[in-house]
């Protein structure tokens, strides 16, 4: 009865509002590695349509006039990271022995936008509850020491703030760790990282799209409907001025909805499941992050690719 109250507890507090993705599935699965989830089913269940509901309201937050507004270089310098940082994750992947869907989960929250990435693709790439906890994990525990480090390291090699916003653009995961990092470094360094991480974001579609065919080609699965929903919201959100009053409610609505399904997601975690994948999957999100953030730095100061 004590763990069914607590969980019970537990979930309502993920979803006031007050806590944040990476604390909420911390929560989560601070919660499963301790007592076990009570409701493994419903729970699954809940938190695939839940994830599913949340990226398309998502949507409503991305407005696509900022995203052209990061310029041409923008999309051709988040297109080769794209496929740098890919084609390194799967490599790193396969050397590490990290299991396929795994290692193709933190390739992909590297390369395009952390958990949002995450979320969108691993249902489409047929992502267990355990190896999305673990993939989103690695991210958001990678994450946050970018959001500590960046503004350190980008004074310390006297970065220009839109040299620093790039940087930030092109190596930190999340947005939200993106904005949080750039806005530390100056007003210039923010709007440069938002309008680079916007159109990186959007990369989101393609590559699920993309998934999903190649899954077809090996089992039926479902089409992945929500993504053209999440376009959708994000059309309504850029040209439909009708609903400017609604909309940020709704992705305020799916930012806590996402959080919610981060905290089931991690709940299903127990220690049976962290031993069977083991240290590998962390280890390729450490490696992958780190040559993707050493590369992008050095090209900067190079002067080979700005904005």
């Amino acid at each position: 009865m004590i763990p069914k109250i607590l969980f019970l507890l537990a979930l309502v507090f993920a979803a006031s509002g007050w806590v944040s993705p990476p604390l909420a599935l911390a929560l989560g699965l601070a919660f499963g590695l301790i007592f076990a989830n009570p409701y493994p089913e419903p729970t699954a269940k809940l938190s695939r349509i839940l994830l599913q509901a949340s990226v398309v309201g998502l949507g409503f937050g991305m407005n696509l006039h900022d995203v052209v507004r990061a310029g041409r270089s923008g999309f051709v310098y988040t297109l080769l990271g794209i496929a740098f940082a890919m084609t390194i994750g799967m490599a790193l992947g396969r050397l590490l022995n990290v299991q396929r869907i795994p290692a193709f989960l933190i390739s992909t929250g590297t390369a395009i936008c952390g958990g949002s990435a995450i979320a969108a693709v691993g249902p489409v790439a047929g992502a267990s509850s355990e190896e999305m906890a673990v993939s989103l994990g690695t991210i958001f525990v990678l994450n946050s020491v970018a959001l500590l480090t960046f503004p350190f390291i980008g004074g310390w090699f006297h970065l220009s703030q839109s040299q620093f916003g790039l940087w930030a653009a092109l190596a930190i995961h999340d947005t939200s760790s993106v904005v949080g990092a750039a806005a530390k470094y100056g007003a210039v360094a923010l709007a440069v990282g938002t309008t680079v991480k916007l159109a990186r974001a959007l990369w989101i579609v393609p590559l699920t799209l993309s998934t999903a065919l190649a899954r077809h080609a090996k089992a039926k699965i479902q089409w992945p409907w929500f993504i053209a929903l999440f376009c959708l919201a994000a059309v309504c959100n850029t040209y439909l001025n009708a609903g400017s009053a609604i909309y940020p409610w709704i992705s305020k609505a799916a930012r806590i909805g996402m959080t919610v399904t981060l905290f089931l997601i991690g709940s299903g975690i127990s220690i049976g499941t962290l031993k069977q994948v083991g240290p590998r999957p962390l280890i390729q999100g450490i490696l992958l992050w780190l040559v993707v953030s050493v590369t992008s730095l050095w090209l900067i100061r190079m002067g080979w690719i700005g904005i």
